[in-house]
């Protein structure tokens, strides 16, 4: 690419006509507020309806093969209000981060209208993202099945059939924390209800037949042992990933990452709503709306020539090297 000197590109930049307004229209139908954000996906339908099978699979077994069949109240009447209230906090923190808007930049907002608003100032530039024809903020990235832009976005998960981002990353991590929990509780029991079908009569330690009962027993020490290393794992991810105030697709871009990070317990503490409190751990709490952004969100600073020329290649077209970002912005767990 020719060298421009820098104040050209900004008198550049600066205009609304270089970002290609005249191409973003508008939907015709926004979105109104209030209105509950759900992705059309069927591939992320199917595994969040396979979540919840698998979540029922293992009450079912808890329930009807271990704890109703077990002779000890006390053990069945504390182990099952246990496993059910981890179980419900599980699904309810499910769909929360199914059913919240992750931080979604309006679409189509990169019109000749709205840049001219912004006002923009030397040195200040807007990135316009070419597949939804929106102004992207700071830390916002496309994702290819959401089709829109999301701010903070981490990736896009299957299992809750959206996006992981500034708005519903606390719900995700609550999903994994409980799911983590509630499949260590099941291993657990099975272990006891081995032992305790070893020493016992088979016939009496179940109301399912010997053969039946080892079935369902091992398919649930199998899903719980699959999910407790899948959930602990993605648990401890997004934890670290909190904490660095550094999201999964800005892992994979760190050798272009030039801004300062916040403190861990900041990021913590912006990420859960608020100082400690037991609300951390309630999926119930919290906003299920997007957090609005003032002009200044959208416009970004650059210091050099480079940095202008990045910005002229990212705010019309992806280069190839962004486009296999791009690829990659959207990962499957």
């Amino acid at each position: 690419m020719m060298l421009i000197p820098a104040h050209h590109f900004r008198d550049i930049e600066r205009k609304p006509e270089y970002l290609q307004p005249e191409k973003c229209i508008p939907p015709p139908h926004s979105r109104p507020a209030g209105t509950m954000w759900f992705i059309r996906d069927g591939c992320g339908i199917a595994c969040a309806i396979v979540t919840w099978f698998l979540v029922l699979y293992a009450e079912f077994v808890v329930l009807f093969v271990m704890l109703i069949p077990s002779r000890d109240y006390v053990y069945s009447v504390i182990n099952g209000l246990v496993f059910n209230l981890l179980a419900f906090l599980a699904l309810a923190s499910h769909c929360r981060a199914m059913l919240t808007d992750p931080g979604a930049v309006p679409k189509g907002n990169a019109t000749k209208e709205f840049i001219e608003s912004l006002q923009l100032k030397p040195g200040q530039v807007v990135y316009k993202c070419p597949k939804c024809c929106s102004i992207k903020p700071d830390r916002a990235h496309h994702c290819s099945v959401c089709k829109r832009c999301i701010r903070k976005m981490d990736h896009h998960c299957p299992w809750v059939n959206n996006c992981v981002g500034e708005n519903n990353q606390k719900y995700f991590v609550l999903f994994t924390m409980y799911i983590a929990l509630i499949s260590l509780h099941a291993l657990i029991m099975v272990g006891f209800h081995f032992l305790h079908c070893f020493e016992e009569d088979w016939t009496k330690c179940s109301s399912f037949s010997p053969p039946t009962t080892v079935i369902l027993l091992i398919l649930l020490c199998f899903e719980g042992l699959l999910f407790l290393i899948f959930t602990s794992v993605m648990f401890g991810t997004q934890v670290h990933s909190i904490c660095t105030d550094e999201t999964g697709i800005e892992r994979l871009q760190r050798k272009n990452q030039r801004r300062q990070r916040r403190g861990s317990w900041k990021s913590v503490k912006e990420a859960f709503g608020g100082d400690f409190s037991l609300n951390w751990l309630n999926p119930f709490s919290g906003s299920s709306h997007p957090k609005p952004l003032s002009d200044r969100d959208w416009v970004r600073q650059v210091s050099s020539v480079s940095d202008t020329e990045n910005t002229e290649t990212t705010t019309e077209e992806p280069s190839e090297e962004r486009k296999d970002l791009d690829s990659a912005e959207v990962v499957d767990e």
